[in-house]
């Protein structure tokens, strides 16, 4: 049976913009701090360094990117741990978060109801911003505007980790220049689909994007105890250390080539 939100006292990581490749390896770093009970359950909200395309852990290098363009725009290519589709992400222009959870958190939910579970709060925060979200099986987060944003997940180190990427505001020409799967999908309907397909929250709330975050905090605070803390020095350093040996080399970019 799972837990209530608040079984829990939850962490909140919101540290300054880290580059794309940290950010990969931070997420499996906590998680598995998670899963061997050396920290509580997480939220971290993400700040990019940089641009980058985020690719799923099961897709292929090849079919997902556009080396050229990606070069032309300086955007950094990088593979995650968790499977789902491709992201572009730009700093200012998406915001991502983690939970790294306890399977008990989660146990007996099948993979659509824990998406479904794990969602539900920042479902709860966008629409006490005025914005008509709701959860779109398998990971997505849908409005009646056009797709919010995409979920993500992995089990590992008797742990769960959940995360989300939406997007605040979009280039999508740029977007369609470096992900060949947007190309494919909107060469016929021109880059105005693009930005119908992915309506971004700035859009819909015409609020700044700290304030967007705030509000999901504040939501968040008010289902379970949640104190903000800064990313340990011993975290990080495990995790450039995984950077080192895993995230940043050539094989695991090109792990399906």
């Amino acid at each position: 049976m799972s837990l209530d939100w608040n079984h829990y006292n939850w962490q909140l990581l919101h540290d300054g913009p880290q580059e794309p490749l940290l950010h990969m390896a931070l997420d499996a770093v906590i998680t598995d701090e998670v899963g061997a009970g050396l920290r509580p359950p997480t939220l971290r909200i993400w700040e990019w360094a940089a641009p980058a395309v985020v690719i799923g852990r099961f897709q292929s290098l090849r079919n997902e990117v556009d080396p050229e363009g990606a070069r032309r725009h300086g955007v950094k290519v990088v593979r995650r741990v968790s499977g789902g589709g491709a992201m572009f992400i730009e700093p200012g222009n998406t915001i991502t978060y983690s939970l790294s959870v306890p399977e008990a958190f989660v146990a007996g939910m099948s993979f659509a109801e824990s998406y479904a579970f794990l969602d539900s709060w920042v479902l709860k925060a966008l629409n006490e911003l005025g914005v008509k979200a709701w959860y779109q099986p398998l990971n997505d987060i849908a409005s009646d505007a056009g797709k919010i944003g995409g979920a993500a997940q992995a089990r590992r180190s008797k742990a769960v980790l959940h995360h989300v990427t939406m997007a605040y505001d979009i280039d999508a020409d740029k977007m369609v220049q470096v992900l060949r799967i947007g190309r494919e999908k909107l060469s016929d309907k021109g880059t105005t689909s693009a930005k119908k397909r992915v309506d971004p929250l700035r859009s819909q709330t015409g609020l700044p994007r700290e304030t967007v975050i705030q509000r999901m905090i504040q939501t968040f605070s008010a289902m379970a105890p949640l104190e903000p803390v800064a990313l340990a020095p011993a975290t990080v350093d495990k995790a450039r250390a995984q950077v080192a040996e895993r995230f940043g080399t050539p094989e695991w970019q090109a792990l399906v080539p």
